[in-house]
């Protein structure tokens, strides 16, 4: 939040921070400022610019030393591990190492004139070299299906299934964090064209949906749309589709008649990006979709540059870091928080369904776990549980759940924990809802929590406290931060209330900072565990455990959730998670044969995920409730990861004592080997296993790249020994999926 009224802020004057390196320019002053020994924030703010609350670079460390040289406009500024230089010719930044290697050369920033919902603010970017050869990775959890970002076009946005973190690792030896709070555009493409609606549509047909008003079925209508763009040249081309709403249903673009995005789904972002090779001259677009999108197409020639802009911003704010994939996490974390410690229990099976009706239910099948001796370490109430007293009411329905510290307790008994979902929006027809409503605590036309007032915070968690930890639940589930449906924009928030877009994608920062620190602070003899929807950089520092939102089931919806996941931890957060078997499943579930061989494949790849998780909308999701050969399977992959506790909980442990990432995209361990840099369906759990998962249907045989590794690498399944730096063609059957034990 802004410290003072905004009126205030036009009357102060842009500076630097204290103990920052002023440099003059004709767009103003530039400010370094060294923040770690291989860390340089570097900020321009102008006159009148707002200054927000510090929410990512939160921890108290000591300012490093650092040598300034100046010599006609030129400065350098050097520390122990890297340095800047000021170009006044050039009128641009360049990034070294200690040894005077070039890590990132800037271009050039701007910083202009712009509003947020008629008051000022101001629109900045930022654009970097970035040469042929180079990798990057990051901006969060995606569904676009790309780990290497080089060169695409993303905008960072909040939303179910997509997870915003404007932060990225170059395989050149280097992090970016792009510090905004509002919308960030990642290559922003600056040609478009908007497609035209033709008569045909297809359809009706309804579909299963969940939404803020829980359950239900929804009747939808195809619509096809047309355009034409014009390249200049041959090329390879970013394009980015926007549907025109908040969330898409398909998302389909073919060019010349050649399907270049097809994913369907109940929930998915409205953008998506893709990067193709095409030929100079006019193309034709096709987007499929459904009634109410406006799609439009941006494109841009793949260059080799990288850059971020932000429409909304109170200045130029980013900070570069020095050094490999563990020394960048290991900087980040100690200016923005390291993560805290969790229980062990979190780190065994978690399972989950949409959802248990009843507390008989729930304990029935707690019961059959334990019986059927299947090793369970958490068992997740999801949504409705508050019943006739409106949504997220704080308060159980006991007609359907009579006693839950009974419950609590009972799981207890069993060596189980209960998850309960808890939502930050309130329904205005509960009794905590006309109370937030009479105390002016919503979001503005909305019914979710206003987190931005501390007033609205500390009642909803006062509610939380007083109603729900008396039961005894262990952990807790905070669905749909982001919040759904991007109810920041066009808003506003705050006791000033102040344009939402001044903070778009920070609401799940302030939800988990709330819960976290009452946790903290009512029930300190617990070790919090938090199940979110969406995050920011700084939300490692409460704990925050995030997963890939409702999700589909198909083959390719595995192989995008992966490429994601290993997105986010190349962004700084290091918990993840998906649903395995997918969110949204087929009604046949039980019975069809190719769903339950994808499910298997989703479960088995989630036991090498940091966190193992199971859910499915309006299913059973046990494993008795299938097929007796997949159900054995079903169990083995829990007696699998069961297994592997001791290994889990000592590597985990090095995540809160050093700052370690368990789930690594393979460019962590292996940064010389080039074939491993372009892997995105293979990750490192911990430093001794390579996980390799299926992601075809009806397949005997995969292929696997074993990175370089001079002893070679062992097939756990069969104890075969491979040699590294190579594709190899393995046997697979529906038993296991290929993991390697890294020979030393």
């Amino acid at each position: 939040m802004r410290r003072f009224p905004f009126l205030l802020f036009l009357l102060m004057l842009a500076g630097c921070r204290p103990g920052a390196v002023r440099i003059e320019t004709p767009q103003g002053t530039l400010c370094l400022q060294p923040i770690a020994e291989d860390a340089i924030r570097v900020q321009m703010m102008p006159d009148g610019a707002p200054e927000l609350d510090e929410l990512v670079f939160t921890e108290k460390v000591k300012t490093p030393k650092y040598t300034v040289e100046r010599s006609g406009g030129d400065v350098i500024v050097r520390t122990a591990r890297m340095c800047a230089e000021w170009n006044a010719d050039a009128q641009a930044l360049s990034f070294l190492d200690a040894d005077g290697n070039l890590l990132l050369r800037e271009r050039s920033h701007s910083v202009v004139p712009s509003e947020a919902q008629g008051e000022p603010a101001w629109a900045v970017s930022a654009r970097f070299d970035s040469p042929e050869g180079e990798h990057l990775y990051g901006t969060g959890q995606f569904q676009d299906g790309y780990l290497d970002i080089r060169g695409l076009t993303r905008r960072l946005t909040q939303v179910n299934t997509q997870i915003a973190l404007p932060m990225i690792l170059s395989s050149r030896g280097w992090g970016l964090l792009w510090h905004n709070y509002g919308l960030t555009d990642f290559n922003p493409a600056g040609q478009s064209v908007r497609l035209t609606q033709q008569e045909e549509a297809g359809g009706p047909f309804t579909v299963n949906a969940t939404g803020t008003a829980g359950n239900r079925r929804e009747m939808r209508f195809f619509r096809s749309f047309s355009g034409r763009i014009s390249l200049p040249a041959d090329g390879e081309y970013a394009l980015l589709l926007d549907v025109g709403r908040d969330m898409a249903r398909r998302q389909y673009l073919a060019v010349d008649g050649e399907p270049l995005i097809d994913i369907s789904n109940t929930w998915l972002p409205p953008t998506v990006a893709v990067k193709a090779k095409l030929s100079a001259g006019e193309h034709t677009l096709v987007v499929q979709g459904t009634f109410g999108d406006a799609p439009v197409v941006y494109w841009r020639a793949v260059a080799d540059e990288t850059v971020f802009s932000s429409p909304v911003a109170p200045g130029l704010d980013y900070v570069v870091f020095a050094g490999g994939a563990d020394a960048v996490m290991r900087s980040f974390r100690s200016l923005a928080g390291h993560v805290p410690a969790l229980p062990d229990w979190i780190f065994r099976y978690i399972h989950c369904r949409e959802r248990f009706d009843t507390q008989d239910e729930l304990l029935a099948a707690a019961r059959r776990f334990r019986d059927e001796q299947i090793p369970v370490g958490t068992i997740v109430q999801d949504w409705q549980w508050w019943g006739k007293y409106g949504w997220n009411a704080m308060r159980f329905d006991e007609d359907k759940f009579p006693d839950p510290k009974a419950l609590v307790d009972e799981l207890h008994t069993m060596g189980q924990h209960l998850m309960l979902s808890v939502w930050s929006r309130v329904g205005r027809d509960s009794e905590l809802g006309k109370e937030s409503e009479a105390n002016g605590y919503y979001i503005e036309g909305t019914e979710w929590v206003d987190f931005f007032r501390p007033d609205a915070a500390a009642f909803y968690w006062q509610h939380f406290s007083d109603k729900l930890l008396p039961t005894g639940i262990d952990a807790w589930w905070q669905d749909a931060t982001e919040p759904e449906n991007d109810d920041l924009k066009g808003r506003r928030i705050g006791p000033e209330r102040i344009p939402g877009e001044w903070y778009r994608n920070v609401y799940p920062l302030h939800v988990v900072r709330t819960v976290y620190e009452g946790l903290l602070r009512d029930r300190p003899d617990r070790l919090p565990v938090i199940l979110t929807r969406s995050a920011f950089p700084g939300i490692q520092r409460y704990g925050a455990i995030t997963w890939s939102g409702d999700v589909g089931n198909d083959w390719d919806a595995l192989r995008r959730q992966i490429a994601g996941g290993l997105g986010q931890m190349a962004a700084g957060l290091p918990w993840w998670t998906y649903d395995a078997g997918g969110f949204f499943r087929p009604a046949d579930q039980y019975t069809d044969p190719d769903y339950q061989e994808r499910m298997i494949r989703w479960i088995q790849a989630a036991v090498w995920l940091p966190f193992m998780r199971v859910h499915g909308y309006q299913s059973r999701t046990e494993p008795w409730e299938y097929s007796p050969e997949t159900g054995r399977r079903f169990r083995a992959a829990i007696a699998q990861r069961e297994s592997l506790q001791p290994y889990i909980l000592e590597q985990a442990a090095r995540v809160w004592e050093e700052d370690y990432t368990l789930m690594r995209p393979l460019f962590f361990d292996f940064p010389q080997d080039d074939e491993a840099l372009q892997q995105d369906c293979e990750w490192m759990f911990g430093p001794d296993y390579l996980v390799c998962p299926v992601t075809e249907g009806g397949v005997s045989s995969w292929t696997v790249y074993l990175p370089e590794n001079g002893p070679g690498w062992e097939d756990i399944r069969t104890g075969a020994i491979l040699d590294g730096g190579q594709y190899a063609i393995v046997p697979v059957d529906l038993d296991a999926i290929p993991v390697f034990r890294r020979l030393r």
